[in-house]
């Protein structure tokens, strides 16, 4: 994989313009960028860091050409991916290794740097926030000056002049530490800030503007930072990637911190300390950051500063009921409460009254507990592993009442629900449909067995018996009169809109059943309805195998009501049956078409209407109507019938009855016939009276090679179908009419089979077998 995966030109034509100033090979302002190669450019840049150059001088070199730091910033980050992809990774080191010697600004890419392991399976607090490929941590080069920015050489100053005069400078801090303009002496500006810097040269400006920036002078200046110079910073200790990183000036300790990949296996998030000048400025708690998105820690850092992460003193374990199980760094002060906010807190079903842990005393490992009161003062110690349990599954003070009351749910055990009658009063009391001989509650025993309770409901309301107290976890029941019944339904069938089964109510009659199922449908008759109803315990006048009772209504077309409807009343799964009236039937349809006097569709008036009878319907045949052309089809296939038999005949049985939707087509006389099959040129010929069943073969060629002659067959326009009759040597072809097809079927071709190689071998072999025996007999 090359360095074109890099994309952008802009960093090839930096990348070889720097590698190439360094180098001294060609001059910059002869270089074509687009005719370089990438594996070129790449060549170029390592041939400059083999002539010991840094890549501090091949950007002071791109700086004097005019290139920015965000250019040169941005070429850095290319760069290192290029290396990253190129160089193969190897055991206990990551592929920047060698870049990271000398500029390691770059964001890491973050698949080859392996996610830091601790001696439990769980992440180190912390981790995630250097191990995110999503993030560059950059520092901000397009932000205003802080006031207290320290300046230094390769630092370069814009300073304006406006009003009466105008001017610009571009100043750059020199090595010595020093800025020059117009024909003044130097001013010192090395370790000042831009404000007093902003003094100092307004103050030496003023020698060639006198009334520079003084009240009512007319004439202004404005001093700001414009690109800023490059430090060093050493990153040390317990660090994934150590080592000293190329920064801008505006870089701080964070930025710093995330390029080196953060705190390692070993390091500590919480004492990360920054010297300057072998001296401890601040000491950095990441944790302060992470948890509480507190900055103060992330301070700006100098030329030379050096970032040096200790190794962690105390790490613990929570894991359970919080919100980010995890290993979490502890230092001195720190209580099991602090943790806890570490960790996000408790989650919702966490069990708080108590925590257990488990701690190393240095010779074994023993157990303890920390009570709810004590987390604020509970102090941790390194290796503790804290398990934050869940609450019981279970409620304390819960009774349930359900069933055929107002309002069914869970409610307290309390002065006021602590009996079934009580209980019942906050329930809003019993419905009407409720059955009150007898109730349950389902109860556990001290052994938490499942038990019953039995008790008589409607005694207990009266206060004919006594009240039963009620215990944790109750559960009251009380059935409602229908929960102890199977569910009532009936069924309808037969000439109605709506047939199936419907709801049982108390009084149903069998119009109101009607009227619910819809109505009656077209043809429906009122009387001879029929209901079939079960036999219970009355089994007077039944017969001895007889199961059910039968009985027959009438009821008016238009249901109105009637006293023989209102006196008969349905039971729970009757089944009431509504006929239809024997002589209704929706209208059947024939269509007859061709070569008729008035093809179109025709209503069969009787069950017994036969084909002929289609004929004087439809005024006749026409003089060129083709009978033995013409077919007749049933659910749309062919039917073969002998219109001229069944005409001459009527009483022949392929006069068939008529069905709805049966169709007739009466068609002319064809004049040609299809010959098809093993001939040499199957083809349409015209039909000749003279032919003979030969001429019309000889038409097509003749036979094939592999034509089958005693097989063909002739197939008519009416469906019929008549093949070669055999008779000793003699064939009896069918007769060949107009519109007819002839159809010679093909022989197969019989596959020979191959002999195998061992089928040779076996039949040589008995051969042989065979001429040896017949030799030694002989």
């Amino acid at each position: 994989m090359h360095l074109i995966k890099l994309k952008k030109l802009d960093f090839l034509k930096l990348l070889f313009i720097l590698a190439a100033i360094a180098h001294q090979s060609i001059q910059a302002q002869n270089i074509n960028p687009q005719q370089i190669s990438t594996s070129q450019a790449l060549e170029f840049y390592q041939k400059a860091k083999a002539s010991g150059m840094s890549d501090m001088d091949i950007e002071q070199a791109a700086l004097q050409k005019g290139y920015t730091l965000d250019q040169i910033s941005e070429m850095r980050k290319r760069l290192q991916e290029a290396q990253t992809t190129v160089q193969p990774a190897s055991t206990g080191r990551t592929v920047l290794d060698e870049t990271r010697k000398n500029n390691d600004t770059a964001t890491v890419n973050k698949k080859l740097v392996g996610v830091k392991q601790d001696i439990t399976s769980r992440p180190v607090f912390g981790v995630s926030f250097f191990s995110n490929s999503s993030m560059t941590f950059e520092p901000n080069l397009r932000i205003a000056t802080p006031r207290n920015y320290i300046l230094g050489p390769e630092d370069e100053l814009n300073v304006d002049i406006y009003g009466n005069s105008v001017d610009n400078f571009r100043l750059k801090v020199s090595p010595e530490g020093t800025v020059k303009m117009l024909n003044l002496a130097p001013v010192p500006v090395n370790g000042l800030t831009i404000e007093q810097a902003s003094e100092r040269i307004v103050s030496r400006l003023r020698q060639a503007y006198s009334s520079l920036n003084r009240p009512g002078g007319g004439t202004y200046s404005t001093i700001t930072l414009g690109n800023v110079r490059s430090i060093r910073v050493m990153v040390t200790g317990e660090v994934t990637r150590p080592g000293s990183y190329t920064l801008s000036s505006l870089a701080t300790a964070f930025n710093v911190l995330y390029q080196a990949g953060g705190p390692n296996t070993n390091g500590s998030y919480r004492n990360i300390e920054v010297i300057r000048n072998n001296k401890l400025i601040r000491t950095i708690d990441l944790y302060r950051f992470l948890v509480d998105a507190d900055l103060k820690d992330n301070i700006a850092l100098q030329d030379q500063d050096i970032v040096l992460i200790r190794p962690f003193t105390a790490r613990v374990e929570l894991a359970g009921e919080i919100k980010r199980p995890g290993l979490f760094e502890a230092k001195d002060g720190d209580t099991f409460n602090d943790l806890l906010r570490y960790a996000g807190g408790y989650t919702p079903t966490a069990y708080s009254a108590s925590i257990q842990f488990r701690r190393n005393t240095g010779t074994e490992l023993k157990v303890g507990t920390i009570l709810a009161e004590e987390v604020k003062s509970f102090t941790p110690q390194n290796g503790d592993v804290y398990q934050i349990g869940k609450i019981l599954d279970r409620i304390e003070n819960r009774v349930i009442i359900e069933g055929a009351v107002f309002r069914e749910g869970e409610y307290a055990i309390d002065s006021q629900s602590n009996t079934v009658k009580k209980l019942l009063q906050r329930a809003e009391g019993i419905r009407e449909d409720a059955f009150l001989n007898r109730a349950v509650i389902q109860r556990q025993n001290k052994t938490l067995r499942p038990e019953i309770i039995a008790f008589d409901l409607g005694k207990i309301l009266n206060g004919e018996a006594e009240d039963i107290p009620l215990i944790r976890e109750d559960i009251v029941t009380i059935k409602s009169i229908d929960d102890l019944k199977e569910g009532y339904s009936l069924q309808v069938y037969g000439s109605v809109l709506n047939p199936g089964t419907m709801d049982y109510y108390e009084g149903m009659t069998v119009a109101d059943v009607i009227f619910k199922a819809g109505g009656y449908t077209e043809g429906a008759v009122p009387y001879r309805i029929e209901v079939s109803r079960r036999v219970k315990a009355d089994t007077s006048g039944l017969l001895p195998a007889q199961n059910v009772r039968i009985f027959t209504l009438n009821v008016t077309d238009n249901l109105q009501f009637n006293e023989q409807d209102q006196q008969f009343k349905l039971s729970p799964y009757d089944i009431i049956f509504v006929r239809r009236s024997p002589r209704y039937e929706v209208q059947k349809t024939i269509s007859i078409t061709g070569e008729v006097t008035y093809p179109g569709s025709y209503t069969i008036l009787t069950n017994f209407e036969r084909i002929t009878d289609l004929f004087p319907k439809a005024g006749g045949l026409k003089k060129e109507a083709y009978l033995q052309g013409s077919r007749f089809y049933r659910n749309n296939e062919l039917v073969a019938v002998d219109l001229n038999a069944i005409i001459d005949k009527p009483q022949l049985p392929a006069n068939l009855l008529l069905n709805d939707g049966d169709s007739l087509f009466i068609s002319r006389k064809s004049e040609t016939v299809r010959i098809q099959g093993g001939v040499q040129n199957p083809s349409l010929v015209n039909f000749d009276q003279a032919f003979s069943f030969k001429d019309y073969i000889s038409q097509a060629g003749g036979y094939a090679e592999r034509a089958w002659k005693s097989r063909v067959y002739v197939s008519y326009p009416n469906g019929r179908t008549f093949r070669t009759r055999k008779f000793l040597f003699f064939n009896t072809r069918p007769k060949v009419e107009p519109g007819s097809v002839v159809t010679v079927p093909v022989k197969e071709v019989k596959q020979e089979r191959q002999t195998t190689a061992g089928e040779k071998i076996a039949l040589i072999s008995l051969i042989t077998t065979v001429a040896v025996t017949l030799i030694r007999l002989f």
